[in-house]
């Protein structure tokens, strides 16, 4: 396991120059899309188990209702920090009773239950932790898989080089750019993203914006 320190964030500015050089196909939609910029929650304290609970309750819901859901849990549990103390507030038919699933309630219970026995890691402890060795301590949890655990490296860890290459909006993306019939496989988004790296986070972050344009209700990310 990495005990390099990692810090949250990384140089928006050299990554896209680094992209740009290693694929012009790509670089030539930049201008196109809404500028890339360091994200502010790079620098923003998180739980990642809250951050973990709220990626389960918005899970195959839409924006709105998800966010519903989540004040309700916030307003039974009294708090706006979704925990293994506070979750634990709440017995399972109050939270039937905010909206959330029988297959999402085992799963917050499965994290609040890891969390209190200490195996889920600290920011500090995930800021010493190599990409893959988060994603091993992470995805035992029910409900929790590869996509969800990247998107938290991306947006709340600031990764410079994670490339979800199951998103669908990655792979549409790619699909404007390389004008091709139909979206690629994970596969060869993978092998086309070898020459992004080792910056694939900002190439992910384009293609997100690529894949948006023109369209009214963007795909919305789990930690977003």
């Amino acid at each position: 396991m990495s005990t390099q320190h990692h810090q949250r964030g990384f140089d928006v500015d050299a990554a896209l120059a680094h992209v740009s050089r290693r694929d012009r196909r790509l670089a030539r939609w930049f201008p196109k899309i809404p500028p890339l910029l360091p994200d502010p929650r790079w620098s923003e304290p998180f739980d990642p188990v809250d951050a973990l609970a709220r990626a389960i309750l918005f899970q195959q819901l839409s924006g709105k209702a998800a966010a519903t859901i989540v004040g309700r849990v916030e307003q039974a549990i009294d708090s706006n920090v979704l925990h293994a103390n506070t979750l634990g507030r709440a017995d399972d038919p109050t939270l039937r009773a905010c909206g959330v699933s029988g297959n999402k309630l085992r799963a917050l219970r499965d994290l609040a239950g890891r969390a209190g026995r200490g195996e889920i890691p600290s920011v500090e402890e995930l800021q010493g932790m190599a990409n893959e060795d988060i994603i091993a301590a992470l995805t035992p949890v029910r409900g929790i898989g590869r996509w969800t655990v990247e998107m938290m490296l991306i947006f709340r860890l600031g990764r410079a080089d994670v490339l979800p290459v199951d998103d669908l909006g990655v792979r549409k993306g790619l699909q404007r750019v390389d004008r091709l019939a139909d979206a690629p496989t994970p596969k060869e988004l993978a092998a086309r993203g070898e020459r992004w790296a080792p910056w694939r986070s900002s190439a992910a972050l384009a293609l997100w914006r690529i894949s948006d344009l023109g369209v009214t209700a963007p795909t919305p990310r789990s930690q977003e």
